[in-house]
């Protein structure tokens, strides 16, 4: 794939889209690579005991997961030289069944001096934000 051309960029475009899903097993696995074995993310009776809905994603699957659109747009994983988000509301993976997670990338802002773009993330569930200030700052 080849990298966008910084001078036809501007804000507002859009870079593309995505659903993402999430199942039980893609938690399982996640939580075997990570190391991150907490309840939460397997046990529905731990997690209602926590205060969540049931059983939710890890946050920094989600967060790993969505930005994969702004990777594949810009042809070259190392392009990526910033990312951070607000987590706002977890994402629950339901038991059969899947999460759908929605993600929009569009150009907020073009640094042509720079040689930068920062990508914005609009990333919900359902029509609800689960990530705010999903910003990945992009050298072309």
């Amino acid at each position: 794939m080849s990298r966008p051309d910084i001078a036809t960029l501007a804000a507002g475009d859009v870079i593309g889209s995505r659903t993402v899903t999430f199942d039980r097993a893609a938690l399982v696995r996640y939580a075997g690579a990570s190391g991150d074995l907490n309840p939460i993310h397997w046990n529905d009776k731990f997690a209602k005991s926590a205060g969540l809905p049931g059983v939710i994603a890890h946050g920094m699957l989600t967060m790993g997961t969505v930005v994969g659109l702004v990777v594949d747009w810009a042809g070259d994983p190392g392009a990526v030289v910033d990312y951070q988000t607000r987590f706002t509301k977890p994402v629950e993976v339901p038991n059969p069944g899947t999460a759908l997670v929605e993600v929009v990338g569009t150009v907020g802002v073009v640094d042509a001096d720079a040689g930068t773009v920062r990508v914005d993330l609009a990333v919900t569930v359902d029509g609800a934000k689960v990530l705010v200030r999903a910003q990945a700052l992009v050298r072309l």
